[in-house]
């Protein structure tokens, strides 16, 4: 730190008395108040030098100023608006979440392995003559928490976390949480579309394929290079495609949905860009709900039955689909 200037006046007698040491004689001032002061109660300041009260005064003023910009939303953002935060909590809550219900399950069917035996499982999987015969459309949430054994638990909550931290510090917690729920019924709606109604789908997957998506879409906006990210998303459809029992569409249907609600953010014009965004996403929702009640038109209008340990839905006689 610079020492202000030591004058030497040529009469000392004429000079004032410091304002805080009346009996310490000084040529020296406050540069922001003009009052006279003694070496030892100045302060550097950005011109000049300060007195302490004015040193003081002007700190309480700045913490005041940067309470009244955290209030009105004026502090640092991220790309999507978001105030910057150093720890995810949203992702270890919702793999908390997931490992609760697996332990439930498992306790229930009292085998790790084999946990779909139980009642929990089977009152909550994606299963589509449920949905839509018995009005149970909760399944499209609840299937996105379970999972079949603890081979299927372990890779997808390792996924989450690894997809899932870094995300959320990037969107935000309610952003984040917005999204991966969105990602979640976007799979399960899918399901419903486009899968065999027959067949009960369950797991996290089409949540964390939606953060895949999202994670694309952000590296799109910020102009970083993507191969890593195309590389890992090619490698996972393979392994959907290749390995029987995973539903791809549940998979394609979160990725898809993740990809269009994180371009709603991203691509949100500035002015107003919370309205923006939240118009965006209500919209992307409003269209899954139409797709959702559109295709339980179509299995309200057939009949189901039990052939072979198989569901098979045709039309009714007389309706048509």
């Amino acid at each position: 730190m610079n020492q202000p200037p030591q004058p030497q006046p040529p009469q000392q007698s004429a000079l004032p008395g410091c304002w805080w040491h009346p009996n310490r004689q000084t040529g020296l001032s406050c540069s922001r108040c003009g009052r006279p002061a003694c070496p030892d109660c100045l302060r550097e300041a950005a011109v000049g030098f300060q007195c302490i009260d004015c040193v003081q005064s002007g700190q309480r003023q700045q913490r005041t100023q940067r309470k009244q910009y955290d209030a009105a939303g004026l502090t640092s953002r991220t790309i999507v608006g978001a105030r910057f935060s150093e720890r995810a909590i949203v992702t270890p809550v919702l793999i908390a979440l997931n490992v609760l219900v697996y332990l439930i399950t498992a306790v229930q069917a009292q085998s790790p392995m084999n946990n779909d035996a139980s009642q929990l499982f089977n009152d909550g999987v994606m299963f589509s003559p449920s949905v839509a015969f018995n009005g149970e459309w909760w399944r499209l949430i609840t299937s996105g928490f379970l999972h079949y054994g603890l081979i299927h638990i372990a890779v997808n909550m390792l996924s989450l976390w690894m997809l899932g931290k870094d995300l959320e510090l990037l969107l935000g917690k309610l952003r984040f949480t917005i999204v991966y729920f969105m990602s979640l019924i976007g799979g399960s709606v899918a399901v419903y579309l486009f899968a065999d109604p027959g067949v009960g789908t369950a797991g996290a997957s089409g949540a964390i394929y939606g953060l895949l998506g999202a994670i694309l879409i952000a590296i799109l906006r910020l102009k970083m290079n993507p191969t890593q990210v195309i590389g890992v998303i090619a490698l996972n459809l393979i392994i959907t495609i290749s390995i029987p029992g995973i539903s791809l569409f549940g998979h394609v249907g979160g990725f898809v949905i993740g990809a269009i609600a994180m371009a709603a953010l991203v691509f949100a014009p500035l002015k107003k860009r919370a309205a923006w965004q939240a118009g965006a996403l209500v919209l992307v929702t409003i269209a899954m709900i139409g797709m959702f009640f559109y295709r339980d038109n179509q299995l309200s209008n057939q009949t189901c039955t039990l052939v072979r340990n198989q569901v098979v839905c045709v039309d009714s006689p007389g309706q048509s689909t």
